[in-house]
């Protein structure tokens, strides 16, 4: 008898080993087709559905060739690889050196590539320069949990870890389809009795103390620079948004990726002394945009492969199809509502990408604000006065709406019927806010502290742009070949004015000559400074020629996640104006920082894309390729410069919040309980 690894040899020697690996992969079951149709999986037959892909070269090689190129535009490469203080410890990644690594390295799946891409690019905490692949993330499976955590403090000052209070209430009405499985794995007496466990305090998580659990998220979970703002995304908490109050999971509670199986917890439940040991299945959702399949090939080219707006488009040619920007791959992972295509053209943005979407959970019923909304209230901006008749509040989940203008008269509009109502102090809460218009954070700071030389001509913070070989010829087409009639693209000098606030004429070539720097060692180049973006010509003509409101008297409330534009104006308010701010249910002897991720302007690899083809620039060996996959590349395209430090980017500059609010049972996630507590402690 001939042995097995002798017949392998043969048929070796006969070049049929391939041929008999294809025929049992034939014969073997498509992992995909397992999970196809379905709204619920185990996360496990997710993981095997992705790891089942292999890495396709070609296309492995388009996405590390596109990400690296559209790098050249992202104003913080070299900054990244060592930040200043006081995130030296939290920003330290060689993005490029990384690069390098993933293109040579080896997976044993497309999935396992992705990972590493992903996590790469996270480690620069920086939720404007990202790497989405949709063929893995929010457009497919995401896990979830019926238990989202909070930290809460008790009457002793003592801060724990809690199941948080509304964690049935929510987890029954987003997911009445599998509470009973939740119910069913729960062990002896406690079996069906999911709704006990709200309130309890958890002593472990998978056998170790929670903060292990916490910190683990903080490593992977990108976006912020702070750590302390990092951990707060692990627990639950709440958004205003267009269409209304929603409810945020936390990234315990809600995993983009199929990443864990179950949990095990050791807790302590509400008015019970009893120590007791449970484990929850985390169970896999269908996302409500993914494209339907029903086997691996249909998977791949119904959700992995590039679409309409993955790639960027000539603007001036006749075959350039329209596409609506709220449809475009980009828009689905902003934190902003949708905005009307003649807003985007016009009007430009600094808003944080997300792997997970905007949450369409909703906030319960008990702990939505039954304040009456005060004139001006409209979509993610909501006015209200508080009980005490002299505080008014000011909630704003995003710096974006559907209309520019009509936006900008409804937060003006809002103010004054506060001012009328005998507000004399305002609480802006901006938990969660991810960004959006630019001018819209200069706008909100100009009318709140009224003309001053903190706001006119300058609201927001002066800029510079990347100045690399491939920016300078972009610049120096539009300039010399009139290439921008319509001024639609980034580079045109029209756009911009100096850093004395005078405009750019037509002809001016505005990255000439670029600003040589050497950042940790390594030589860059930058734009010359520029000034104002906003006034007049982006401002309505009624802004008033008075304070709206004392500065001082302003509190500026959210979790740390506070991005883009919204960190624009709440540093410019606290910095510049005195305003108060405050960080909710943040980690006890951790430094709280009341925004993050500040830049200047983001922009993405398509919107790179489209300047590169006005242009007539693809073919430039500088350029990026167009890309194969369904991804989206972020970056940072202007950096803001600072106000404690005016030569260094504000980026890296401390933003040290005034409080670190504790949260109770009472208090968790109830905005309106949050917003009398801040005003009995900071505006008495």
């Amino acid at each position: 008898m001939i042995s097995s690894s002798k017949f392998l040899a043969l048929l070796a020697s006969l070049g049929l080993v391939s041929a008999v690996n294809d025929a049992i992969s034939s014969r073997a079951p498509d992992p995909c087709a397992a999970i196809g149709g379905k709204k619920w999986v185990a996360p496990r037959d997710v993981r095997a559905c992705y790891s089942s892909i292999k890495v396709d070269q070609t296309l492995k090689t388009n996405m590390i060739d596109v990400v690296n190129k559209t790098l050249a535009f992202h104003t913080s490469v070299n900054y990244q690889i060592k930040a200043p203080q006081p995130f030296t410890s939290d920003v330290h990644e060689d993005l490029l050196g990384d690069l390098a690594r993933i293109k040579s390295q080896r997976y044993r799946s497309d999935y396992d590539l992705h990972i590493d891409l992903s996590r790469t690019l996270k480690r620069l905490n920086d939720g404007h320069c990202v790497w989405i692949n949709r063929c893995f993330v929010s457009s497919l499976f995401v896990n979830y949990l019926p238990i989202p955590l909070t930290l809460l403090t008790d009457a002793k000052g003592n801060q724990d870890v809690h199941i948080a209070p509304e964690a049935f209430t929510v987890a029954s009405a987003e997911f009445p389809d599998q509470i009973q499985v939740w119910q069913d794995s729960l062990p002896g007496s406690l079996k069906g009795n999911l709704q006990s466990l709200s309130g309890a305090k958890v002593l472990t998580i998978n056998g170790l103390p929670p903060t292990f659990a916490i910190d683990d998220n903080a490593k992977i979970t990108g976006s912020f620079q702070s750590l302390a703002t990092r951990q707060n995304s692990f627990f639950s908490s709440y958004q205003i948004g267009a269409a209304g109050w929603t409810y945020i999971m936390g990234n315990f509670a809600q995993q983009a990726l199929p990443l864990s199986d179950d949990v095990a917890l050791i807790i302590q439940r509400v008015n019970n002394t009893a120590i007791e040991k449970i484990t929850l299945p985390y169970r896999s959702r269908l996302g409500s945009t993914a494209r339907a399949f029903t086997d691996t090939n249909s998977y791949l080219a119904n959700n992995c492969r590039a679409v309409d707006g993955t790639n960027g488009v000539d603007a001036y040619a006749s075959s350039t199809p329209q596409i609506d920007p709220s449809s475009k791959p980009v828009a689905k992972f902003q934190q902003q509502p949708p905005i009307s295509a003649e807003s985007s053209r016009k009007h430009l943005v600094n808003v944080i990408l997300d792997t997970s979407p905007l949450s369409d959970v909703v906030l319960p019923p008990a702990l939505v604000p039954g304040l009456s909304p005060v004139n001006g209230s409209r979509n993610a901006a909501q006015f209200y006065m508080l009980k005490d008749k002299k505080t008014g509040v000011l909630a704003l989940g995003s710096f974006s709406d559907t209309d520019f203008l009509p936006f900008l008269d409804s937060l003006l509009q809002g103010l004054v019927s506060l001012k009328s109502q005998g507000a004399t102090r305002l609480v802006v809460d901006v938990t969660n806010n991810g960004g959006g218009f630019i001018c819209a954070a200069h706008w909100l700071h100009r009318i709140i502290a009224g003309p001053k030389s903190t706001t006119v001509p300058q609201a927001g913070l002066d800029t510079t742009a990347r100045d690399g070989p491939l920016a300078q010829l972009i610049a120096k087409q539009i300039v010399g070949t009139n290439a921008d009639p319509d001024l639609l693209l980034l580079y045109n000098p029209l756009q911009w004015n100096n850093a004395t606030n005078v405009p750019f004429a037509a002809n001016e070539d505005w990255l000439q000559l670029p600003v040589a720097k050497i950042i940790n060692g390594r030589h860059d180049a930058f734009s010359q400074r520029l000034g104002q973006e906003c006034q007049p010509g982006s401002f309505p003509t009624n802004a008033p020629g008075v304070a709206l409101f004392d500065p001082k008297e302003v509190v500026i409330v959210n979790n740390g996640r506070c991005a883009s534009s919204c960190s624009l104006f709440s540093i410019t308010m606290a910095k510049l104006e005195g305003a108060k701010t405050v960080v909710v249910g943040g980690k006890q002897g951790v430094k709280q920082q009341y925004c993050g991720t500040v830049g200047g302007q983001s922009t993405d690899f398509s919107t790179m894309d489209t300047e590169i083809k006005t242009t007539h620039l693809k073919n430039n060996t500088l350029a990026p390729p167009d890309l194969l996959v369904n991804g989206v590349q972020g970056i940072t395209w202007r950096l803001g410069f600072g106000i404690v430090n005016p030569q260094e980017p504000e980026e890296w500059q401390d933003h040290p919040a005034d409080l670190n609010l504790p949260l109770t049972a009472a208090s968790v996630n109830n905005p309106v309980a949050i917003w009398e507590d801040v005003a009995r402690r900071l505006l008495a």
